[in-house]
C-alpha cells in the first residue's frame, strides 16, 4: 500500500469511527437499543443499535470517491462504487459495534473494529493475510489502537508493545468462555492470577497488544474472523502471538461465516505455557 493510500484510508477509518460513535450516542444505555430488528448475514440477531452503527459506516463509504467492498456481520458483503462485474482491491472489514450488550447497558467497554485489506481480485479469495491496517476505537474512553502491517502498533499515536510476563500463575488474562466445552479450560482458571471477561473481543485483544492483558483466549470455536481482523494485526504488530487453540496460524477467509478459536499472548513463552496447561501440546 502506497504511503498516500495509508494516509487516505486511515483518515477514512477515523472518520467512520467518529460518525458511528456520534450516531449511536443517543441509544447508549437505552432499552430500545436492544430491540431485535432482523437476522444478520452472520446468522445472529441484529439489534437496533447494531443497525444504526452499520448504516452509518455504510454512509461513510458511500460518500467516497473510490470504490470499496464492505464486509460486516449485519449486511454481509457489499460492493460500493463498483460495477457489478468488477471487484475493488480495497476491502473494509468492519464490526461497527463490538460489545453491543455493554453499549445497551451503558457499561463503558464497547467500540468499533475496522480492518482494511488490499488484494488483487483475481488472486485467491481475500483472507486475514491481506489485512494491511487495523483500527480499533473504544467509544467509552476514545482510546484508539491501530497498526500498519510491517510498521508496528500504536495506542493514541504512541508505539506499544505487549507484556513480557512469562509465568502463567502471575498473568492477567481476558477470555470468552460462555458455552465453552473445551475440557481443560478449568486448568487455566485454577492457575491464572486474574481472569477478566469484559465483553468485547476487539478491545480485549487490543489489551494484549499494549500489555494491559498478558493473554486472551476464546476457545468456543465460534469467534468470527471478521471480528478479529483488526485486533489480530494490532497484537502481532506490537510483538504478540495469535494462534488457534492448536497453535496454528489464523489465516481465515474474510467473510462473516468464517469462525475460529483463538489464543493470544504477549510473548511466545507464555503462549506455550497456556497451551501446555490446556494439554493441547
Amino acid at each position: 500500500m502506497e504511503k498516500s493510500d495509508v494516509y487516505y484510508w486511515r483518515s477514512i477509518a477515523i472518520k467512520m469511527a467518529e460518525q458511528v460513535q456520534k450516531a449511536i450516542a443517543p441509544l447508549i444505555g437505552k432499552e430500545e437499543a436492544g430491540e431485535i430488528i432482523k437476522m444478520g448475514a452472520d446468522g445472529t440477531p441484529t439489534k437496533l443499535i447494531d443497525l444504526v452503527a452499520e448504516d452509518e459506516a455504510i454512509n461513510v463509504l458511500e460518500n467516497l470517491s473510490r470504490p470499496v467492498t464492505l464486509i460486516s456481520e449485519e449486511i454481509g458483503y457489499l460492493k460500493i462504487g463498483q460495477k457489478d462485474d468488477s471487484e475493488s482491491r480495497i476491502i473494509f472489514v468492519v464490526d461497527p459495534l463490538d460489545g453491543t450488550t455493554n453499549a445497551i447497558k451503558n457499561i463503558p467497554f464497547y467500540g468499533i473494529s475496522i480492518a482494511i485489506a488490499e488484494y488483487k481480485p483475481r488472486d485467491a479469495l481475500p483472507s486475514l493475510n491481506d489485512v494491511k491496517m487495523g483500527f480499533v476505537k473504544n467509544f467509552a474512553t476514545n482510546d484508539i489502537y491501530e497498526a500498519l502491517k510491517g510498521r508496528g502498533a500504536f495506542l493514541n499515536n504512541e508505539r506499544i508493545e505487549p507484556s513480557k510476563q512469562e509465568a502463567l500463575e502471575e498473568s492477567s488474562m481476558g477470555a470468552f468462555i460462555y458455552g465453552t466445552k473445551f475440557p481443560k479450560i478449568d486448568n487455566i482458571c485454577r492457575i491464572i492470577r486474574r481472569m477478566r471477561i469484559l465483553g468485547s473481543v476487539a478491545l480485549e485483544l487490543s489489551y494484549v497488544a499494549n500489555g494491559a492483558y498478558d493473554a486472551f483466549m476464546d476457545l468456543r470455536g465460534n469467534l468470527r474472523v471478521v471480528d478479529i481482523a483488526a485486533s489480530k494485526l494490532i497484537v502481532e504488530e506490537a510483538g504478540g502471538i495469535v494462534t488457534t487453540e492448536k497453535g496454528d496460524p489464523i489465516n481465515g477467509l474474510l467473510n462473516v461465516k468464517e469462525r475460529t478459536s483463538l489464543i493470544a499472548a504477549g510473548n511466545k513463552h507464555l503462549h506455550q505455557e497456556i497451551m501446555k496447561t490446556l494439554e493441547v501440546i
